[in-house]
């Protein structure tokens, strides 16, 4: 049995930078003391969610895959021995930007990047104000865990992505989020039970938790965290995180479990490409 523990956190902004940033430091140490190998933070994690309005002073979030803030992390990661997704605001160059998340092996070496495809423009998430459409495809990383995808939050709600990882080998896909109460609560407890059974793979979709009342007043959403973990069946792997409170999430993953589900439900040797061009037509 090849068995990962794997790590997911939930928090709310603090009100500035470098305690978001000490404090996911603290909890990539604390994941580590309980023996997590991998873990993943919440969507644009050091930051707050600014897509509540449209301000170009957040553009100052935004610093390159390869800068200080990954850095920091990834010598972290060789600390710990930990593979760590990083959910950051990248700055490609001055004015282009793109929501993503930077992957960092356990030996502290940048795998590479995924960028947010689908992006959001309706009230309380203006995104387009501040991301390009992601352009990098659906990569697949070889970690010392495991092969690890990503889908970044308003990517959940399309499937072509989900199986896209799929077919290019993942066994685990992470899915950061900011989500808040809305229409999206329904397709919160479907979409990523829905795509862990459709792709038979797991699934780990940290969420942010709490009001950012703190920067938008008023404004402020309320993240409603609940992050959760799903298996290749579709089943919850443990209990949902906490809607109120800040968690770090630690769950185990029988990789096993994968190609026995698949050798249950033969789903990628039933799917029939040859008659889906309408999917992809512009």
């Amino acid at each position: 049995m090849t068995t990962v523990r794997a790590a997911i956190t939930q928090t709310t902004w603090t009100g500035d930078k470098e305690s978001m940033l000490d404090k996911h430091e603290q909890f990539m140490r604390d994941a580590a003391a309980q023996g997590a190998q991998v873990i993943c933070f919440q969507e644009l994690f050091y930051g707050p969610y600014f897509g509540i309005t449209q301000d170009k002073k957040y553009y100052r979030y935004a610093e390159p895959a390869d800068g200080p803030i990954v850095q920091r992390f990834a010598a972290l990661a060789k600390e710990l021995h930990m593979v760590a997704i990083l959910p950051i605001y990248e700055e490609e160059q001055t004015g282009v930007y793109y929501n993503t998340a930077v992957i960092v092996d356990a030996d502290g070496t940048i795998l590479g990047k995924y960028r947010k495809h689908h992006i959001p423009h309706l009230e309380s998430f203006y995104e387009k104000f501040y991301f390009r459409p992601g352009n990098l495809g659906y990569p697949v990383f070889d970690t010392a865990v495991g092969k690890i995808g990503v889908h970044i939050c308003y990517d959940r709600h399309f499937p072509e992505g989900w199986r896209e990882l799929g077919l290019n080998g993942a066994q685990m896909v992470f899915n950061p989020n900011a989500s808040k109460p809305g229409l999206s609560n329904r397709l919160w407890e479907l979409e990523g039970p829905a795509a862990a059974g459709a792709n038979q793979y797991f699934v780990l979709v940290p969420n942010r938790v709490g009001k950012e009342d703190n920067e938008y007043g008023d404004l402020a959403v309320n993240f409603y965290g609940t992050s959760y973990v799903v298996d290749p069946r579709g089943n919850y792997v443990g209990e949902l995180g906490s809607s109120e409170h800040e968690e770090v999430l630690i769950r185990d993953l029988d990789l096993d479990a994968i190609r026995d589900t698949r050798d249950d439900w033969q789903f990628y040797r039933d799917r029939r490409p040859d008659a889906y061009g309408e999917i992809v037509a512009p």
